[in-house]
């Protein structure tokens, strides 16, 4: 199998690479992405990359059919990945996490290519008043640029005329967990961060809203999946739920846990905030039903101690953790400022 995987030099990817390449050591894997975060390495083991048989550096905006022959999947986690990322540069969330993802699922298509896998996300259901859990036929709210982005392009994968490629939206928890290129601008990571280097957690909402999370790995094992998936099971055009109702938490209770885990941390809440929008908890039983050789195995207490130990292992006591550039807004503004990046987050040609 030869599998083309856009955004692998972030959070997720070298995760992936390294799940794909020991579960199947024969496949041909490689890599595209515009290296924005390349340099963002938490890890004494050198380039992730080493492990795939080709890296190119492209935009995901002008990846054509051409640049997709010959391949049996392609796994889509290109995107301005969050939250505070889309409200600072939201016509480029807009271009790059719907545009460009629309584009590329019909160049994969016109291609030839078996398998598009979509990373799509949970954060889609916004706000949930009722508290129940959120099924995949339930109305969504988006509440930011990302979620919107996401909504859309799930929307252009259903209408697109594809009848040969098995296409998957996987709508994933919230992700979490030690990484190559770790994220802190996630919630169970920031928190871990936080009693490393300061012995606090400060939770800045009243600690009540839900979150369904993923570790990364698991993210790793449903990708897998999703490349051979048949369609007859689940269809082929499918939208379902990556996750496990067993990482439904409320935030006061990621903290907690996160203090148990390395004694001495301080939790504060802040329970005079005013009520947090983003509150949902999800049902993951379509999930369940269609991928039960690929659920979920890691448990709280192991991404809590994976994200310790990885941090103590490279040293991290950095404070000041939210202006570094584990958190990829300050990269991105950092490149601008540099010159090194323009308003539509290209490389500047002039930049050295």
């Amino acid at each position: 199998m030869k599998v083309l995987m856009t955004g692998n030099l972030g959070y997720i990817g070298p995760v992936l690479v390294e799940h794909l390449r020991r579960s199947d050591p024969s496949v041909e894997l490689v890599g595209v992405d515009q290296a924005w975060f390349a340099h963002c390495l938490t890890t004494p083991q050198g380039l992730p990359e080493r492990m795939l048989d080709t890296q190119q550096f492209a935009d995901v905006r002008d990846l054509t059919a051409r640049d997709l022959q010959g391949f049996d999947a392609v796994v889509h986690l290109a995107a301005v990945s969050n939250d505070p990322m889309g409200k600072r540069f939201e016509n480029v969330t807009e271009a790059i996490n719907y545009g460009a993802s629309a584009q590329l699922a019909q160049a994969a298509a016109a291609a030839g290519v078996g398998h598009f896998v979509f990373a799509s996300s949970c954060s889609i259901y916004g706000f949930a008043a009722d508290g129940r859990p959120r099924r995949e036929g339930d109305e969504v709210a988006p509440l930011t640029a990302y979620a919107r982005s996401k909504v859309a392009t799930e929307a252009a994968l259903a209408e697109l005329d594809a009848p040969d490629m098995v296409i998957s939206c996987l709508r994933f928890a919230t992700a979490c967990g030690m990484s190559p290129r770790l994220r802190l601008d996630l919630v169970l990571n920031d928190f871990v961060a936080g009693a490393l280097a300061s012995g606090e957690i400060s939770v800045l909402s009243d600690g009540t809203p839900w979150r369904p999370l993923i570790h990364v790995k698991d993210m790793a094992r449903a990708i897998e999946w999703a490349i051979s998936r048949q369609s007859e099971n689940g269809g082929r055009m499918l939208t379902v739920n990556v996750g496990s109702e067993d990482w439904n938490f409320q935030v006061a209770g990621l903290a907690r846990a996160v203090a148990e885990a390395i004694p001495g941390t301080r939790v504060s809440i802040n329970e005079s905030a005013a009520p947090d929008k983003r509150s949902y908890r999800v049902d993951f039983s379509k999930y369940r039903e269609l991928a039960p050789g690929h659920q979920p195995q890691e448990t709280l207490a192991t991404a809590i101690a994976g994200l310790r130990d990885g941090l103590r292992a490279i040293g991290f006591a950095d404070p000041a953790f939210r202006e570094s550039q584990l958190m990829r807004l300050k990269v991105l503004e950092r490149w601008l400022e540099s010159g090194a990046m323009d308003a539509d987050l290209r490389w500047s040609p002039h930049a050295h």
